[in-house]
């Protein structure tokens, strides 16, 4: 494997060293305690009824997505940015896979306030999900065989693990829902490298109020 921090994608390797950190220091602090949800309140899990009684802590909703519920959570979804990450940096670009990645997360969380008022939640699964959407989107505005095929793979493994986040206990539904419709919008939102004229101005600008509006109305209706 190569080395941890490869500069050819630099934001991959940005967001799994700041995830690793946060995971390690929850070890570090609480011992094996790390899982519980003090230690994930305090580490920055989101926790609708705190940011309700604070909504000077609507930060949780990107911290959120670098906090992780045990060994195996964490190992899963770093696995699965590694790979997905790099494939989202050549797709967008650094600087879009950045705010993709983040606003992905950001709007799963805010899913998670409205739908899910009383869970304390956390992971990366919520930006993970608006990648694997953001590719998918992709597949039905793209000429590019490559993207097309990404696609189409990508499109069967969101089915199947949103499925799966109905059927298993103890996964968040809504964060997973809400980072797909988060990632949805944003892969029209941001130029993919070398296919700049995918979707028109006013298609960008469009989804870019959408995205805006959906936060705005589930940030109010979380908070109020």
């Amino acid at each position: 494997m190569e080395e941890i921090f490869d500069r050819r994608y630099p934001v991959t390797s940005f967001f799994l060293l700041v995830t690793t950190l946060v995971f390690v220091l929850m070890f570090l602090t609480s011992g094996f305690n790390y899982t519980s949800a003090a230690t994930l309140y305090k580490f920055g899990a989101v926790y609708p009824p705190a940011i309700k009684a604070m909504p000077e802590q609507i930060w949780r909703l990107f911290s959120a997505t670098f906090v992780h519920i045990g060994l195996q959570h964490f190992l899963v979804n770093m696995l699965s940015l590694y790979f997905l990450g790099r494939q989202m940096e050549q797709i967008f670009g650094s600087k879009q896979f950045f705010f993709i990645y983040l606003l992905s997360g950001m709007m799963g969380n805010l899913f998670v306030l409205v739908f899910s008022p009383n869970a304390i939640t956390a992971g990366a699964s919520t930006a993970l999900y608006g990648m694997f959407a953001s590719i998918v989107v992709l597949r039905y505005a793209s000429r590019n065989p490559y993207l097309q095929q990404l696609g189409q793979s990508y499109l069967s493994l969101l089915v199947i693990n949103l499925v799966g986040s109905i059927l298993m206990p103890g996964i968040s539904l809504a964060g997973h829902v809400g980072g797909a419709v988060g990632g949805a919008l944003l892969a029209i939102v941001f130029p993919v490298r070398g296919e700049r004229k995918i979707y028109s101005p006013g298609q960008r600008g469009l989804a870019t109020l959408a995205f805006i509006a959906l936060s705005a109305l589930l940030l109010f209706i979380g908070l109020f």
